[in-house]
Formats: structure tokens, C-alpha cells, sequence
């Protein structure tokens, strides 16, 4: 028997993971036509065909499997069990969240971010604290490393490239900042990542 598995890239994905309940549970047995029986209906078909390329259609169709499960499980908890997802969907915050998520690099500030999306700065502060459960800057920061480290794994950038386009505009900060919120600087974690 094969077994097919979904991998999360355990640094960007964290924040997600921690959310989530130890298990997700869709119930399969009622055939309504959905997403999901026909979905699983062509896992199947792929498996037992064993056609060229059904392995990646089955790992991809699980991908699909495993993000309808989640957006699933986002509809059914109640809004305070959402963590930061939440604040995705709050029209004031997730347009903040979506800006700097589309411009990383733009030199943003509190009291930016906070006219940009028409609040006061102290209201936003306080608002996005609490439906994200960070400061403002301190999640732009967290972002800007996650870029950082998929910049270190899937391209052969230098670093002073890659910090500039998370934001950073000379080496040594990014290096800073990468070495306190990741634990290593950014030259060690490409040399751990190209090991692999």
C-alpha cells in the first residue's frame, strides 16, 4: 500500500499549524456530488489506474484535500478560535495585512499602515494586536523573514539582494533581524538548507 502525505515547510507554515486541532475530520460518507467525494473519487481512479504522472496528480489533489479541510475547519469554529485568520477577514486589518503582505519591502509604519486603511494609529495598534496577537511591526517582521527564508531556499540570491526585497536596506540589519527572530543568521540557514 502507498501512502500519500502533505509537507508543510515547518518555518512559513507555524503560525497555521499551531492553530489547528491535532485532527480534522471531513465526513465522506454522504455522496452529494461535492467537492470532496469527487475529489477522493479521481485520487482513487489515479491510484488504481496507475497512468504516467498519477503520482503527482494524487499528491497535488491531496494538497487540495488538505487546504479544503482547513478552509473548511475555518467556517465551523467560532471567530475567537481563529487566532490571526480572523483578522484576515476583518475588513480594516486584513486590507492592512494584504498591504504589507503585496509590499514587503515598502518602509511601513504604524501610523502608514494606520491612514492607509483609514484608522486612527493607536486604534489600529490596538486592534491589530488583538485580533492578530502581535504588534504591527512585530508580524511585518516575522513576514519579512519568512520571504527571507524561502528567498535562501529557492534561489541563489545574495543576501544583501534578498534583504532588500523584504525590506531591509543594508545586510547587516537583515542579518540582524533574521539572526533574532529565526535563531541563526541568514548565510548559516542556506548552508543547512542546501545540505538537505
Amino acid at each position: 500500500m502507498t501512502y500519500y502525505g502533505v509537507r508543510f515547510d515547518p518555518y512559513l507554515a507555524d503560525r497555521l499549524i499551531r492553530l489547528l486541532p491535532e485532527m480534522l475530520h471531513l465526513r465522506t460518507y454522504v455522496d452529494d456530488g461535492s467537492w470532496l467525494q469527487s475529489t477522493i473519487r479521481f485520487i482513487a481512479q489515479e491510484a488504481r489506474q496507475r497512468l504516467p504522472g498519477s503520482e503527482t496528480v494524487i499528491t497535488r489533489l491531496a494538497d487540495i484535500l488538505v487546504i479544503q479541510a482547513i478552509r473548511t475547519w475555518i467556517e465551523s469554529v467560532r471567530e475567537e478560535e481563529r487566532g490571526w485568520i480572523a483578522a484576515l477577514h476583518d475588513r480594516q486589518i486584513g486590507k492592512a495585512m494584504s498591504l504589507m503582505h503585496r509590499q514587503p519591502e515598502r518602509e511601513w509604519r504604524v501610523e502608514t499602515l494606520a491612514r492607509e486603511i483609514g484608522m486612527s494609529r493607536s486604534g489600529f495598534s490596538a486592534r491589530f494586536t488583538a485580533m492578530v496577537g502581535e504588534p504591527v511591526l512585530q508580524y511585518l517582521t516575522g513576514l519579512r523573514m519568512q520571504l527571507a527564508h524561502r528567498e535562501l531556499r529557492e534561489t541563489s540570491d545574495t543576501l544583501a539582494k534578498i534583504a532588500e526585497r523584504v525590506g531591509y536596506q543594508s545586510e547587516p540589519a537583515f542579518n540582524r533581524a533574521f539572526k533574532r527572530v529565526v535563531g541563526m543568521p541568514p548565510g548559516a540557514v542556506r548552508k543547512l538548507l542546501t545540505q538537505r
